[in-house]
């Protein structure tokens, strides 16, 4: 039997954290995960993470992807993929559960075509998202 498939922890005491993430199936592929940390998306205990960054047991990632905020918790370190079953086992989600449909319905959205907002009209946003610093 694969020995991954029995022992998620393999022993190890840290991991990359693209490899981490990726291994508990939060991104869809590695090369994704490793993008999303140089771009800025990826936070671990509050700081923005590069690619080769090691997580720990303990360690809280928050991650951003498709505009929806994931936090999780280290609970195990793996570095192999490993089914769904055991790598819920290998981390604690404390993500905000998602905003009801109505809450959805009412963020604007952009005619199709319409090209970039304005400087304005992302403010605007910023202002209804909650993403000001005033």
């Amino acid at each position: 039997m694969n020995r991954a498939a029995t022992e998620p922890n393999d022993g190890r005491t840290q991991a990359r954290v693209d490899s981490w993430v990726w291994a508990v199936r939060l991104f869809k592929t590695r090369s994704a995960a490793a993008a999303a940390c140089r771009g800025g998306h990826v936070r671990v205990n509050g700081v923005t993470a590069k690619p080769a960054q090691p997580v720990r047991p303990g360690d809280e990632i928050r991650i951003r992807n498709s505009g929806v905020e994931r936090i999780v918790v280290v609970e195990r370190v793996i570095t192999k993929r490993v089914g769904a079953p055991i790598a819920a086992q290998c981390l604690i989600d404390r993500s905000p559960p998602p905003p009801p449909k109505e809450v959805l319905a009412a963020l604007p959205q952009r005619d199709r075509g319409t090209g970039r907002p304005t400087k304005r009209e992302r403010r605007e946003t910023d202002r209804l998202l909650g993403r000001t610093d005033h």
